[in-house]
């Protein structure tokens, strides 16, 4: 390959792709940068770290980048990294040149990519969809995710917040609303660590009152999905499929979640694994999460972590009227 070969196919890159909202489907939710982050100093920052770090990676193969999403979304440069990085050796072919071929290309190598992070499908921030249509948010989420797996030295700076624009098609049409969503490690929020550490603190040091904390939670509970015609008693086990904890976040948030995306009834711990993924990934993405959560903690009854979440929920929701 020529030095500089794969510039010639840069364009001028834009801070953000609006996707076609035509084509979002009813039910389904969309994210993009918004404008108002173009003179985000820190996003820069991150976006030149990254696009360094590939050059560099790559640098042998010639292969300069320029635009994060302009330059990545066919898969060319994706497969290339991960073969340097990973030593992976997918079936999909070098040059891809129409579109049909690239995104069956994009596909296979996100599908790795996934095996490789070990998550599921539920818990990635990309799509096969958004790095196509040169989504920089994306983008940004799935590059960082390889570069923490296969490089975890490298210096990604962290408190990297950015505004978003989440679209969504409802009933009426289609609804937009704001917010601050965090690309890298929020490390200057404790908030998160300080209810852990009170929940360590509540099971070693005071566990007479743990009765009071789970009284007051499943009112709290039970006021919002009784509409559902739902009544939670058990609050050790009645949490554990997932199925509770997802209607409840969607109760809370104002929004229906799809019975296509989740098991209303599972049968398996593989299909409670894949609910409970879902809720924590949506209160990940609501910015009601601010400390890691292992799904499976809560599918095995794990009562310190489900108290956990649903006390998250609690203090976002606590003065909301049904």
């Amino acid at each position: 390959m020529e030095p500089d070969f794969l510039t010639a196919f840069a364009q001028p890159s834009a801070l953000h792709h609006s996707p076609p909202k035509n084509d979002i489907v009813q039910g389904e939710k969309r994210k993009l940068i918004n404008p108002t982050s173009c003179n985000n100093a820190k996003l820069d920052e991150l976006q030149m770290l990254l696009i360094d770090w590939i050059n560099t990676s790559l640098k042998e193969e010639h292969i300069i980048v320029k635009s994060l999403e302009e330059d990545l979304f066919d898969g060319l440069i994706l497969h290339h990294l991960l073969e340097k990085l990973g030593s992976l050796r997918l079936d999909v072919e070098k040059m891809a040149l129409t579109e049909k071929k690239q995104k069956r290309k994009l596909a296979v190598i996100l599908e790795a990519v996934g095996q490789c992070l070990q998550l599921e499908e539920s818990q990635l921030k990309w799509s096969v969809d958004s790095i196509f249509q040169k989504d920089l948010l994306s983008t940004l989420y799935l590059l960082i995710a390889i570069a923490k797996h296969f490089q975890p030295d490298l210096p990604i700076p962290s408190n990297i917040s950015v505004e978003v624009i989440i679209i969504e098609r409802t009933l009426t049409g289609l609804r937009t609303e704001n917010a601050v969503e965090y690309i890298t490690e929020n490390r200057e929020n404790l908030e998160g660590q300080s209810k852990a550490d009170a929940f360590d603190e509540l099971f070693s040091h005071a566990p007479d009152k743990l009765d009071a904390v789970k009284k007051v939670l499943l009112q709290f509970v039970n006021k919002h999905v009784g509409k559902l015609g739902l009544n939670v008693k058990d609050a050790d086990s009645q949490f554990a499929d997932g199925v509770i904890l997802l209607l409840l976040i969607g109760q809370l948030g104002g929004y229906f979640l799809n019975l296509r995306e989740f098991f209303l009834n599972p049968n398996c711990a593989t299909e409670m694994l894949h609910n409970v993924n879902l809720a924590v990934a949506l209160l990940t993405d609501g910015g009601l999460l601010d400390f890691p959560v292992n799904a499976e903690d809560i599918v095995n009854r794990d009562m310190k972590t489900t108290l956990q979440v649903l006390y998250c929920l609690y203090s976002k929701y606590k003065t909301k009227e049904t």
